[in-house]
């Protein structure tokens, strides 16, 4: 792994631990942050021994969303290199939304704006029960653009529209009301409760088997129904034919645990 500066990276159990380390910042997101977090993904979606990917932050928030001081400083760049690091963001969260292997976002805190769209598109959403959620862009005359694309896949979009058109914070427990996260736990029991997770999925789940319905699940929703069904069932036959799929069908039949790589 490289060094990086702005994140840190760590490898435990086959979960690969992606923590946002700019503490004195509420980890907001900036250029490099944001560069920096693609590079680590890209490092630990080919790394053999790693099955699972947590994110979380250091520090008292999660992600308190865009480093503000920084886009402040490229408004007098031009529309080119702004269009240039707005795609850097939805590139961050184009890759998480469709990396390879299994993504759990770890919230403490705030998740705000930026940070809550890295929540937003994370397979899995771990928060507790003090934390806060909320894109308040509005309320500073800016756009929540690119998470809109993901939210309104995750929630509907009279949902999408009711959080970011206001503006409001919203609770754990209302984000988990309205689907945008998976659980709320409480804050002492939050990183036993996401190791636990983890672990859940490293050893009672084929890792390929998570790529390929994570991979269907995300190219589905914007196919017509004939579409989307040729492509299922595409992804049914080839998964009958992989080592996985082989050894669990036999583990189930001889009524022992599966052995997944």
């Amino acid at each position: 792994m490289p060094d990086y500066s702005t994140i840190q990276v760590e490898i435990k159990d086959r979960v690969g631990y992606l923590t946002l380390n700019r503490p004195d910042k509420r980890n907001a997101l900036n250029t490099l942050m944001v560069m920096e977090l693609k590079t680590a993904l890209k490092e630990l979606e080919a790394d053999a021994q790693v099955k699972i990917i947590v994110l979380k932050g250091a520090g008292k928030d999660f992600c308190a969303g865009a480093d503000l001081a920084s886009i402040q400083a490229m408004q007098s760049n031009t529309f080119a290199q702004n269009l240039q690091d707005s795609m850097g963001l939805s590139g961050l969260y184009k890759q998480i939304y469709t990396l390879e292997k299994v993504v759990i976002a770890q919230v403490h805190g705030n998740a705000l704006a930026g940070g809550c769209g890295l929540a937003t598109v994370c397979d899995f959403v771990i928060a507790e029960q003090e934390s806060f959620f909320g894109y308040p862009e509005v309320k500073i005359g800016f756009v929540p653009a690119i998470v809109s694309v993901f939210l309104a896949r995750k929630i509907g979009e009279g949902r999408a529209k009711g959080l970011l058109l206001t503006g409001k914070r919203i609770t754990a427990q209302e984000a988990f009301v309205l689907g945008l996260i998976t659980s709320v736990v409480n804050g002492d029991d939050l990183e036993d409760q996401v190791n636990a997770f983890a672990q859940k999925l490293v050893k009672t789940t084929s890792g390929d088997a998570l790529e390929r319905t994570k991979g269907l699940i995300g190219r589905v929703q914007e196919m017509a129904l004939e579409d989307g069904l040729a492509l299922a069932s595409t992804v049914n036959a080839e998964a009958r034919q992989t080592e996985d799929c082989k050894e669990g069908i036999s583990a189930f039949l001889e009524k022992r645990k599966p052995n997944f790589s």
